[in-house]
């Protein structure tokens, strides 16, 4: 099979996975780990023994590694000043397993983009629901938004939108 191709389905299988979670967390509010950490380990494998890799494979394990310390640690920040946690441990799993499908360097794209689009997200949740602001607010689907945009179009940031900023 042409290369190009089998790239382009394990892309395609890739996103529809990211979609499913997104849909899970804005109904339920929860990230399963029975997708989250199989889509970690395939991440990391794919990338370790595949020609078609996306990453280099030290790169998809420092991903992971990364993606999950990097929110857990601004929880347990958050649940210092707050006594309560402020982000959901399955999104630090989806961002792991971002970084493991994308590398450690997709990373703070990732958390740029999602963070932009959950701020929007955000306030239109807001006025929909009302203006209560201790409810809880589902961040996968800004996360997975952001892995889609980060697989499909890697170069979004530094190219188009930093240069802008400048």
């Amino acid at each position: 099979m042409d290369p190009k191709i089998s790239i382009w389905i394990v892309k395609s299988l890739l996103i529809l996975a990211l979609i499913y979670l997104a849909y899970v967390d804005w109904r339920t509010l929860r990230l399963p780990n029975t997708i989250t950490f199989p889509l970690i380990v395939f991440g990391i494998t794919f990338n370790w023994v595949s020609d078609l890799r996306l990453t280099d494979p030290s790169s998809a394990l420092l991903g992971a590694l990364l993606g999950y310390a990097s929110l857990w640690v601004l929880n347990a920040g958050y649940r210092l000043l707050q006594n309560r946690d402020g982000i959901g441990m399955g999104d630090a799993k989806l961002l792991a397993a971002l970084g493991a499908w994308l590398g450690w360097s997709s990373l703070p794209n990732i958390l740029v983009i999602a963070s932009a689009t959950g701020i929007a997200g955000g306030i239109i949740w807001l006025k929909w629901r009302g203006h209560h602001l201790q409810q809880a607010f589902p961040f996968g689907p800004f996360l997975v938004i952001a892995g889609i945009i980060e697989l499909l179009w890697p170069q979004l940031i530094p190219t188009l939108i930093l240069p802008k900023l400048i």
